[in-house]
């Protein structure tokens, strides 16, 4: 019995991720829809010059005037936030327009490419190596500059001949994108399948279809089920019918060939000759009195009704899928879980060999040098299991950064494993709601950090599988963690064989060419993102990691990096004509646009962070208001700060007002800030933790041993609790710094004869009492100070007090009332500081605790304190502190009282 008389419409994928028919095309713009999740409308621009804010009324009317064009689309207004913040600035005005123009025509090009933005975002879907339902595995490579492609690998003895596409012919578009079909090896006594849809559910346990029935058997019982007797008739028999009508036609011994078919008279004649003979007819070719709708078919009602009543039998259909254990009796992979393999180009220049630029897992060869990409393909009793959802994005977030490799006590690399076990429990025990993890993704050399990236889509082998990383993220997700990463897509390592350098033989296949392709600096190569299919690239490895992975956000690397032509080395007054000149890279700018558009319209509860340290213009507004839609950026200054004042600056000459005025940065822009008083880049690179600065040179057999241990204790515990409480919703410290990490991180390199000794952390020091234990206790109830009291999750604090000459700030926060005395020799009895609510205060948290490591100077009956009538501060009332030195307190209103 044939197959056709069953009723369905098969669908074949496209042989190329990107080419489309013409008629598919949809030039226009795309809108994505508003994000469900709510946020805080605020921005995180530069500041402003003052010159530009003397007459705000008028700012904002010429900016709205300036946005007006022709071409801006409902809703969209290319510099709206420069009027909402009520900026004048005629050229960058102009710039942004110019960017929206940009933008438009990228997105028109992009949909003459891709269907829509979500096929844009999901190249990874078609690109590199894939199973496909047939048994078969499909590889697909973009490399316009290639003239040959060929698949070569210990599956077929590295063959450049045997799995191969060549130009102009089957598996090549116009486009340069490559398609290669790796066939599954019948085993020995085997046939083929005698029918051409015939399936195998290779990845999955599906076992339908295993049990030994026949197709022909499924395929006879569905049409007894859908066809009544007779009604098959015409499937099984196609020719029968214009058999018979070409004999009513001509007769039995009609014309044989097309020159002698005599002049057939149109259907409207013939129809209305038939019908003068046997009269009307209910399913014909009938005229309806228009020309071109001479075919029209009146088809019988009754028989129109009882077909569409009738349900295919689909349950049938998926019988004849079948599922992993047939296709192991009958098949040999054509390429075996865990094959390693390369694609070979033969170019321009001679042939070449590179790790595949869509691979999920790559390993360096022994000697580094080179690496090949191994096809993960587990079965399914080794693929991993997903047990957790992600989380629900929490209003505030306390990020702790952390690096596998380094994470581990010993001195060695630690794994995906290691870090689940043994330092996820940690984080949650301190607090935190969220992880990023930096150089997870596979980099050249290991003393990178992770920074130079060789493959965009692979997690790096030096800490373990693929599905040992899924167990890492669903584990953190379990704890109610999200977990983050640092992605690098700012720059890309500039090894030809290992990375995308050269990739197919040509200088400008994903990066730029001539010194634009290089950064000035580090030695890296710089992407062309004015590219359609780079941008294809590197959106869908953005959305490669969410789907494959479940991440829950990205903090972008060295933003500046790729805005400017300079990369960022240069120096800012803050006037916005540096954020518009020749300097600045439109498109870079418009890839960011498009990946936090496409991103949080896929996954609207995804987190996006920018790492820019020239505070770019419109970084969080959103998109269709001129910005670049990110939902935080980096203070990069506050550090910076600390930093210098620890090593450079005496602690008596630490200025209070520098110290608030680069925590705060700007008010208007603070719900998205994150900040941190140091992150990694303070322990690697040659520099040294904050604590290895305090801690590190002192001598135990020192007279003034116990004074230098209680001054570096105190401002560790200070400089923290300042930045958390006094910035926006976000926070992050780097792993091991919450309990005073002694020292500074050190990857193994040439330079230290490859050792491992500072490439660690020393988790040991908290199983012992003293001050590192006492710092991380400290760090601990911080943390619980933002999860119980809602501190950085609350609007921004009046910042009422600052005192150079005191060297005393105080700021209010909802309830709660933070006061902090820096100086480093003086302590003050009955300090007044103001407060607006008359009542009681009591102090919830206090840095000189001795479980902190303090001296515990304030008894239990200074710790509730009643309100004082008198305007201090500009406020009200005050409150009389006793402030140690070097010591800080949070007090909390616990009752108001009615003057």
């Amino acid at each position: 019995m044939s197959a056709l008389s069953i009723p369905f419409k098969f669908y074949f994928p496209p042989t190329t991720a990107t080419s489309f028919p013409p008629s598919q095309t949809k030039p226009h713009n795309l809108t994505f829809q508003r994000r469900t999740r709510t946020t805080t409308k605020t921005a995180c621009t530069a500041s402003e010059n003052p010159k530009q804010r003397q007459n705000p009324k008028k700012n904002r009317t010429e900016a709205k005037t300036e946005t007006t064009s022709d071409d801006v689309e409902k809703g969209i207004d290319p510099a709206g936030f420069l009027a909402k913040r009520g900026i004048s600035h005629k050229a960058f005005a102009l710039f942004l327009r110019e960017r929206y123009k940009v933008l438009k025509d990228m997105k028109d090009e992009i949909l003459k490419r891709h269907e829509n933005f979500m096929i844009l975002a999901s190249g990874f879907e078609l690109l590199g190596m894939h199973r496909h339902p047939e048994p078969r595995v499909d590889y697909m490579e973009w490399a316009p500059g290639a003239r040959y492609c060929a698949i070569v690998g210990d599956f077929n003895d590295w063959s450049p001949t045997e799995n191969c596409a060549r130009e102009h012919y089957f598996g090549h578009d116009d486009y340069g994108y490559w398609f290669i079909i790796l066939q599954d090896k019948l085993r020995e006594g085997e046939e083929p399948e005698k029918y051409y849809f015939q399936m195998y559910n290779y990845v999955d346990d599906y076992d339908k279809g295993d049990s030994g029935v026949t197709v022909e058997e499924l395929l006879r019982k569905a049409n007894e089920e859908y066809w009544e007797p007779g009604e098959n008739r015409y499937s099984n028999n196609r020719f029968e019918g214009p058999v018979k009508l070409y004999e009513q036609i001509f007769g039995p011994n009609g014309p044989q060939t097309m020159e002698d078919l005599p002049d057939i008279p149109d259907p409207k004649t013939r129809y209305k000759e038939w019908a003068a003979e046997h009269g009307p007819s209910r399913t014909a070719a009938m005229d309806s009195g228009k020309e071109y709708d001479i075919y029209n078919v009146i088809v019988d009602p009754e028989w129109h009704e009882k077909i569409r009543a009738l349900k295919p039998p689909i349950a049938y259909w998926f019988e004849t899928r079948k599922g992993r254990k047939a296709w192991m009796k009958k098949y040999i992979p054509g390429i075996p879980h865990g094959s390693k393999y390369r694609v070979y180009f033969n170019t321009p220049n001679g042939p070449l060999e590179r790790v595949p630029a869509w691979a999920t897992y790559v390993q360096p060869e022994v000697d580094g040098k080179q690496a090949y990409a191994i096809h993960w393909e587990p079965s399914p009793e080794q693929a991993y299991k997903w047990k957790n959802r992600s989380p629900k994005v929490p209003k505030s977030l306390r990020i702790y950064e952390a690096h596998v490799g380094i994470s581990g006590s010993e001195p060695k690399i630690s794994s995906f494993n290691d870090f689940t076990d043994k330092v996820l429990p940690h984080i949650k025990e301190a607090g935190y709601n969220a992880i990023q993890l930096i150089g997870i993704v596979e980099h050249k050399d290991y003393f990178t950090v992770g920074y130079r990236v060789t493959n965009y889509f692979a997690v790096s082998s030096r800490y373990g599988t693929p599905e040992d990383f899924k167990r890492l993220v669903d584990e953190a997700h379990g704890l109610g963690l999200l977990v983050f990463l640092e992605i690098v897509h700012s720059y890309a390592a500039a090894d030809e064989m290992v990375g995308l350098s050269m990739f197919d033989g040509s200088n400008d296949c994903f990066f730029r060419t001539g010194k634009r392709g290089q950064h000035k600096f580090w030695g890296t190569r710089m992407f062309k993102y004015g590219d359609p299919d780079v941008l294809h690239f590197l959106v869908s490895n953005l959305n490669w990691w969410i789907v494959e992975y479940q991440i829950d956000g990205f903090q972008f690397h060295s933003v500046s990096s790729m805005l400017y032509t300079h990369n960022g080395f240069a120096s800012f007054t803050g006037d916005l004509e540096e954020y518009c000149n020749q300097y600045v890279d439109k498109d870079a700018l418009v890839y960011l646009i498009l990946a936090n558009e496409i991103l949080h319209y896929l996954h609207p509860n995804i987190v996006t962070i920018a790492e820019d340290a020239t505070f770019y213009p419109g970084l969080c507004e959103p998109t269709s208001q001129g910005g670049l839609g990110f939902d935080y950026y980096v203070n990069l200054s506050v550090p910076d700060m600390w930093s210098t004042f620890l090593e450079s600056v005496p602690d008596h000459e630490w200025n209070m007002t520098k110290i608030v005025n680069t925590l705060v940065s700007n008010r208007e822009y603070a719900d998205k800030m994150l900040m941190y008083a140091e992150n990694h880049n303070q322990s690697i690179s040659g520099r040294r933790s904050f604590a290895e600065i305090l801690f590190g040179e002192i001598d135990e057999n020192s007279h003034h041993y116990k004074e230098s241990l209680l001054r570096g204790s105190s401002l560790h515990k200070m400089i923290r609790l300042i930045t958390l409480t006094i910035g926006g919703r976000a926070y992050l410290n780097f792993m091991g710094n919450e309990f005073g990490h002694p020292k500074r991180v050190e990857f193994p390199s040439s330079s230290n004869n490859n050792s491992y000794l500072l490439a660690n952390r020393c988790w040991d020091l908290l199983a012992k009492d003293g001050v590192h234990c006492d710092l991380f206790s400290f760090d601990k109830d911080m943390m619980k100070l933002d999860e119980n009291q809602r501190v950085l999750s609350r609007g921004f604090p009046n910042i009422h007090h600052v005192n150079d000459s005191s060297m005393v700030i105080s700021y209010i926060r909802g309830p709660l009332v933070f006061v902090f005395n820096f100086h480093p020799t003086e302590s003050y009895d009955s300090y007044s500081i103001g407060v607006e609510e008359a009542g009681e205060y009591q102090i919830i948290m206090n840095t000189d605790e001795i479980k902190y490591g303090g001296q515990g100077k304030l008894k239990e009956n200074q710790y509730l304190l009643k309100t004082i009538s008198k305007r201090v501060d500009g406020l009200r009332n005050c409150l009389e502190v006793s402030l140690p030195s070097r010591t800080a307190q949070v007090y909390k209103l616990r009752r108001i009282l009615r003057i």
